[in-house]
């Protein structure tokens, strides 16, 4: 079975209720399974991935955006390296998970 890896995340800005940060992982990559308690929307910027999301494949590539429902469990694998923004609310709490999706 093949281990989750951790993105790169920085924050690129914030304010009093929301924030956004970039995520970079490279090719081949899979990131750690997770939800939110509140929704969040991914914007791809460069490269390409899959979203797994109430078992269904979301190819993203550059200029390509989903909303992520609260309470959903997803995952991501990369597919070429990529760059993402992830928006959210500043209280948002993520719940993470050992095993894959």
């Amino acid at each position: 079975m093949k281990k989750a890896a951790n993105p790169k995340v920085r924050v690129l800005t914030s304010g009093t209720k929301l924030i956004a940060k970039e995520m970079q992982a490279n090719a081949g990559d899979l990131l750690p399974a997770h939800l939110a308690n509140v929704e969040s929307i991914l914007l791809v910027q460069e490269g390409e991935c899959i979203l797994k999301m109430n078992d269904e494949d979301h190819v993203l590539k550059p200029g390509d955006a989903m909303v992520i429902p609260p309470e959903i469990k997803h995952q991501i694998t990369v597919i070429k390296s990529f760059k993402a923004v992830h928006f959210m609310p500043n209280d948002i709490e993520f719940k993470f998970f050992d095993s894959l999706i």
